[in-house]
């Protein structure tokens, strides 16, 4: 319990600190930004700071903190330094500087900035990439918030086609019309509840594993794990401390802020209050995994299903189970209702804005105007019918779509190597400290790499040749990184003896 709350104290500090610093390698000034130079009333649009903070925080959250916490959790202690660390010096230095650069060019997505920054081939590659994540996003969380309303009221398909309406919405009318309306009141609840639930865990104050216990794999000691602390933790825990996916929802907010002062509570500030939620669901995972806290916080009847079904802990409670029954446990009815948000509203408020940002890539891929609602409607089309597919493909295989998830998770954590390298020649480029992003993106690169040769569900090779080869295609982006840098400043040297030859 001390860890969380040293830790909690840690990611505050991280704000206040590191913060500025990033804020002060960037330097945010006073020029016009695109809300108002390129105003459209559609995606172009000067909201209320405190709004756009809220669409930001719900953008990049979801459920992503909460699930991903509690089952990173799941190794132990050391979930709290990936947390802590992970957001403070790179989750949220990613979004600040990733989303500040969006801004500096007129709201311009990620895929667009990869390509401006290193080279078109990455441009055509992360245009395919970021498209295929945005709606596999969308199509995951129809399904899945479908299942649980149906079990409380109507059927399952009957919600799937209100929910895709609802995406149709969200993609195509003004962002303050609905997103900026609806977005800040579920950021709200989701902010309730974990303020609620980090005043009944420190009431509680229940014995949890320490760091000062040791950061070995507890999952693999007590709790059947197979996975090691190296990479798995590092692309379980993505939102919370390290996302890929926030650099392709950043834009969308970038073109609605009035100044590039807004942008550290915004974008680094969001990202640390998702920190915060994140360490709030590993403290409540560590209680209930590891303190026996499911004994008491589950029904006799849980219990005993339990206790005949021959699974293990985490085979039998998975992530949506423990909120479901710590939230109602906890919270009591009100609980009840602020997990359905948690589990319900958020994956749906997520996949509204993965259709949208899907919008977003296509229009700028193709130089598309949006000033018309059949325009925008037009170009949604494919990619809903795209949703509808994989969505018609997950109803039939069910188990077959978890799978391809777990692709996803490995590819929001790529999408954040590939940001923190193309970061880290905007600062180059711009004599910047370029450090601030380029350790952040060696890392995240070796994670990767070797996540994706060791993973089961990929490569599946043994730990040491993984890890010498995921080292290796590291060592080789340094020195590609270097080598560039090298032209990069003999460039800059050419034209700096060009211009004192003139003068």
């Amino acid at each position: 319990m001390i860890t969380f709350l040293i830790s909690i104290v840690a990611l505050f500090i991280g704000y206040t600190l590191y913060g500025r610093v990033a804020e002060r390698v960037f330097g945010p000034d006073d020029r016009e930004t695109p809300a108002i130079r390129r105003a459209d009333k559609i995606d172009y649009i000067v909201l209320p700071g405190w709004r756009i903070f809220m669409i930001q925080f719900l953008n990049i959250a979801g459920t992503g903190p909460i699930f991903g916490a509690i089952m990173g959790a799941w190794f132990g202690p050391s979930a709290y330094l990936w947390i802590v660390f992970g957001c403070i010096f790179g989750g949220a230095v990613h979004d600040y500087i990733s989303g500040m650069i969006s801004m500096r060019h007129d709201g311009m997505g990620q895929a667009e900035l990869t390509g401006l920054y290193l080279g078109a081939t990455a441009r055509k590659c992360m245009v395919i990439f970021t498209m295929m994540m945005m709606v596999l996003v969308g199509a995951f969380f129809v399904y899945c918030p479908a299942i649980i309303l149906a079990g409380i009221w109507g059927e399952k398909m009957m919600w799937v086609g209100i929910i895709f309406v609802y995406y149709i919405a969200t993609t195509v009318m003004p962002i303050d019309k609905l997103i900026g309306r609806v977005y800040p009141l579920f950021a709200l609840s989701m902010l309730f509840m974990v303020v609620a639930l980090g005043i009944v865990l420190v009431i509680k104050q229940p014995v949890l594993p320490e760091l000062w216990d040791g950061i070995s794999n507890l999952g693999a000691e007590r709790l059947g794990l197979k996975q090691s602390i190296f990479p798995a933790l590092f692309v379980t825990i993505a939102c919370g401390a390290v996302s890929g996916f926030h650099a392709t929802q950043s834009p969308m907010m970038a073109r609605c802020m009035k100044s590039e002062h807004q942008g550290r509570p915004i974008f680094y500030g969001a990202m640390v209050t998702e920190g915060i939620v994140a360490l709030v669901w590993a403290t409540i995972s560590n209680y209930f995994f590891f303190s026996e806290g499911w004994r008491s916080a589950c029904s006799p009847e849980t219990i005993a299903q339990f206790e005949a079904s021959g699974l293990s802990l985490i085979q039998f409670f998975d992530a949506p189970t423990v909120v479901n029954i710590i939230c109602y446990s906890w919270l009591g009815t009100f609980g009840s209702i602020l997990a359905l948000l948690g589990i319900v509203a958020a994956p749906i408020t997520t996949g509204g804005s993965s259709f949208r940002t899907a919008r977003l890539i296509l229009s700028e891929a193709f130089g598309l105007k949006q000033t018309s609602a059949r325009s925008r409607l037009l170009l949604s089309l494919p990619v809903f019918a795209v949703g509808i597919a994989l969505l018609a493909w997950q109803i039939g295989n069910p188990s077959g779509f978890g799978t391809v998830w777990q692709y996803v998770a490995w590819g929001t954590q790529a999408m954040a190597a590939v940001t923190l390298w193309f970061c880290t020649v905007y600062l180059t480029q711009k004599h910047r400290c370029y450090w601030l992003t380029l350790i952040p993106g060696i890392f995240m690169t070796m994670v990767v790499v070797d996540f994706l040769l060791i993973s089961p569900t990929t490569f599946h090779l043994p730990a040491v040749p993984s890890h010498v080869i995921a080292a290796a295609t590291t060592l080789a982006s340094i020195a590609r990184f270097i080598w560039w840098k090298r032209k990069f400043d003999k460039k800059e040297c050419m034209l700096q003896n060009k211009e004192n030859t003139k003068s």
